[in-house]
């Protein structure tokens, strides 16, 4: 606040920082599809097959992400795997001459483009784990929804046996 606003007793409310709003289903998917854009014909078939692995557990997920719940790390990771750990994995690869990247040794006996390989194949199995807990969760609904309806309308093949129940694991992320 200025010297003459405050002698004139007027009082500056302080800025406060907004944050930057969560991406929408859309800038998800097309942050992913924009990694696969960019590996077309320029990367060996198993880092391809990779990131199209990781791109259709996004497809499945993005638009389920309200499922989650508001702030869950979950969401935060299938976001954050479109939108930031995928982009720069694979732009860290695309960077070094192919040669160097997948010939020469640079961390544990391992090439550039086998860590690649290793860090797509954990981004890969994490979204799996979330995708598959949020489908249980809606399968275990659905089977709830089925004991409901027998209940309520009589006894039939919706009634549930105690070994058909479906469990929702913790996913824990690393």
């Amino acid at each position: 606040m200025s010297w003459f606003a405050r002698l004139r007793g007027r009082r500056q409310e302080p800025d406060v920082p907004v944050a930057p709003p969560a991406p929408t289903t859309a800038e998800i998917l097309a942050s992913a599809h924009q990694v696969e854009q960019q590996i077309a014909g320029k990367v060996p078939a198993a880092v391809t097959a990779r990131v199209l692995r990781i791109t259709r557990t996004v497809d499945d997920m993005a638009p389920r992400l309200d499922r989650l719940g508001a702030g869950s790390r979950q969401a935060h990771t299938v976001v954050a795997t479109a939108t930031s750990y995928l982009p720069e994995a694979v732009g860290g690869y695309l960077r070094l001459p192919r040669d160097f990247a997948d010939r020469r040794v640079v961390s544990k006996g391992k090439t550039s483009l086998m860590v690649l390989c290793d860090q797509l194949d954990l981004l890969g199995v994490t979204l799996d784990k979330i995708s598959d807990a949020v489908s249980r969760e809606d399968a275990n609904a659905l089977v709830a929804h089925g004991a409901f309806l027998a209940e309520k309308f009589g006894g039939s093949s919706l009634a549930l046996a105690p070994e058909a129940g479906l469990d929702t694991p913790q996913v824990e992320l690393p």
